[in-house]
């Protein structure tokens, strides 16, 4: 079976395969078309591809494979009828394109459906593997903007204080981010609306803040719930009195499906510290500070607020290296006696039963659609596509 990689769009610094991943390909069965250049934004030369067992090819030809492996979703006038495609899709935020590979009888596998507490999926979890290295690269870039060092110092010219960070979120990235800014010698602070978090904030050298009336607000596949208005405030009163004094505040709060909420409002950073940094890990998505301008660095205020959206593009080959073990792990799972197989009984593909613990109802697995229907599971996005 022919499986294509091609170039991603501009900006996108990522690839979908790397070569390290072909002779695992090649064994399960599949022959891999590599566009010319694919993996060149990422420091992956097409000769590294040929030493490995891939082809490179037009990228036409790399379109017509059979399974079309990428990370954004191309442009289905690009492809042809009938084909299997797995990328992030993100389907509840882009329904006309669900419906663009329904109309083509398009098979769409959208790896950001991966049943995250499937045991058997973590090896295969896309979100997890790029929401960590964007914590890390998040702490990062806000101690790269501040104008003072991180860890305390004691010099003959004097002692230097350690600075103060403040995560907002402590899923895969927050944590990562609590961590990577402990280990710069960071004095770290972090919330969550999940009561879980604290031993993890805990555990990887973090203050937890907790925030009076706190719910346990997690939902069945492990994703914070909406929040109600009234609560979004407390929280957001909160943990912005803790950052008044902070250098350099994370915020990673994402809803999957949804808009980033508002964690850190216009006046919140009107009492911010002059000099301080706002990381905004949320910015493709609306952003979690209401003055984040997408795709921009700005100042307000005497406080920097970074709103760069693709933080694991800026880290290409590390991101490029865990997406492609993902996407590998997950489409050899599918080869069956040498057969590209979509099982009906795979929970990985249409989610787990009603009374498992992780699903959550009318939400299935990585299979959006086939045969020009989306697949019955998927009920919640039946109602947002048209």
């Amino acid at each position: 079976m022919k499986l294509g990689v091609i170039t991603e769009p501009e900006g996108e610094n990522r690839v979908a395969i790397v070569p390290n991943s072909i002779p695992k390909l090649s064994k399960a069965g599949f022959k891999v078309l590599v566009e010319s250049g694919a993996g060149s934004s990422s420091s992956y030369s097409d000769a590294e591809y040929e030493s490995k067992g891939g082809s490179i090819t037009s990228r036409d030809e790399a379109l017509s494979a059979d399974l079309l492996v990428t990370i954004h979703m191309p442009e289905t006038s690009e492809m042809k009828n009938g084909q299997v495609l797995a990328c992030v899709a993100d389907p509840f935020r882009n329904p006309e394109r669900v419906k663009q590979c329904m109309d083509s009888s398009i098979t769409l596998l959208s790896m950001d459906m991966i049943p995250r507490r499937l045991s058997r999926a973590q090896s295969m979890d896309v979100n997890s593997s790029q929401d960590n290295l964007a914590g890390y690269k998040a702490v990062l870039m806000g101690a790269a903007q501040l104008g003072k060092a991180i860890p305390m110092m004691t010099t003959s010219a004097g002692t230097v204080k350690p600075a103060k960070f403040v995560i907002m979120g402590s899923g895969v990235a927050g944590l990562q981010a609590i961590a990577t800014a402990k280990r710069l010698g960071a004095i770290v602070f972090a919330s969550d609306v999940r009561k879980s978090a604290a031993e993890q904030i805990e555990s990887v050298g973090g203050r937890f803040i907790e925030v009076e009336g706190m719910d346990d607000f997690e939902d069945e596949s492990g994703y914070a719930k909406p929040l109600t208005p009234e609560f979004i405030q407390k929280v957001n009163d909160t943990v912005c009195e803790v950052a008044k004094d902070a250098d350099v505040i994370v915020t990673t709060a994402r809803i999957f499906g949804r808009p980033a909420p508002i964690t850190v409002p216009a006046s919140a950073v009107a009492s911010f510290k002059p000099g301080s940094v706002i990381v905004d890990m949320n910015a493709d998505v609306g952003g979690n500070c209401e003055l984040t301008e997408p795709g921009q660095t700005i100042v307000n205020n005497d406080v920097t607020i970074v709103g760069i959206e693709n933080l694991p593009g800026t880290i290409a080959s590390t991101a490029s290296m865990l997406y492609s073990n993902n996407l590998t792990n997950f489409v050899s799972s599918l080869m069956i006696d040498g057969e590209f197989t979509l099982s009906m009984e795979d929970d990985v593909l249409v989610g787990a039963e009603e009374d498992s613990d992780f699903h959550v109802p009318g939400m299935g697995g990585v299979l959006i659609c086939a045969n020009g229907e989306i697949h019955p599971k998927q009920s919640r996005l039946s109602e947002v596509v048209e």
